[in-house]
């Protein structure tokens, strides 16, 4: 551990539960790195993810964005392809675009895919390569659609993909630690909004257990779960 991490971890008590003002304050005086991290929100809910109707997927739009600039890559053809285009996808392309991924030819340097259904069929193929890159196309992600421009438009404006993981668990990042401490208040709120908006009918008991919020290269900060209801008045 570096010295100025060892410094920062001396500002706060590991096992002490913060409000959501606190710990988005502490965050921010805690990340000592030199570059700007991304603040990173990580849910354990309570569902059993071995539960296929318990699975908590979806994207969400942070109001502030993300603070980084998503590349964006599409699979359409014609009509949709222009609309790709005017709405700012940094690669388009058609079975020529999954031609050259395949050979080898493609460098898959973008954030998010999305596809026009009819060319799922030549997508899915990629499964191999795309798929333990997230790079793959997904409805309930918002990312294979006919509504081109829109899902452009919004994956680079803050849209963000969540799914939970086997444990339960939901990792989301709301930022830059460089945001307004509001900015990053509105986006957390946001993000509970949207996971409470989608709980699993069939999830028992308290549904948001645990919250911890830090930075790239930060510790770990608890967030007073009880005080989620509160935080999301911050949308109203």
């Amino acid at each position: 551990m570096g010295k100025k991490r060892k410094d920062a971890g001396a500002k706060f008590d590991g096992a002490a539960i913060h409000s959501p003002d606190e710990a988005i304050a502490l965050t921010k005086s805690m990340a000592t790195a030199g570059f700007d991290e991304t603040v990173e929100a990580a849910f354990l809910l309570g569902i059993d993810a071995r539960q296929a109707d318990q699975a908590v997927r979806g994207t969400v739009s942070l109001p502030n964005g993300t603070g980084k600039d998503v590349r964006v890559a599409v699979f359409a053809e014609g009509e949709k392809a222009r609309e790709a285009e005017e709405a700012g996808a940094d690669l388009v392309g058609g079975t020529d675009l999954a031609a050259a991924i395949t050979e080898g030819n493609q460098a898959l340097d973008w954030d998010v895919t999305i596809a026009m259904p009819s060319l799922m069929a030549e997508v899915g193929k990629l499964g191999r390569v795309l798929g333990p890159r997230g790079l793959m196309p997904n409805p309930k992600a918002g990312t294979v659609t006919m509504d081109i421009g829109k899902a452009v438009t919004e994956f680079k404006g803050g849209r963000v993909e969540y799914r939970n993981d086997r444990y339960g668990n939901v990792h989301v990042a709301i930022g830059k630690v460089s945001f307004e401490e509001h900015a990053l208040k509105v986006n957390l709120a946001s993000v509970v909004e949207e996971l409470t908006r989608v709980r699993p009918s069939s999830a028992k008991g308290r549904y948001i257990q645990k919250l911890t919020l830090s930075s790239t290269m930060g510790l770990g900060i608890k967030v007073d779960v009880n005080a989620l209801d509160d935080l999301r008045e911050v949308l109203r």
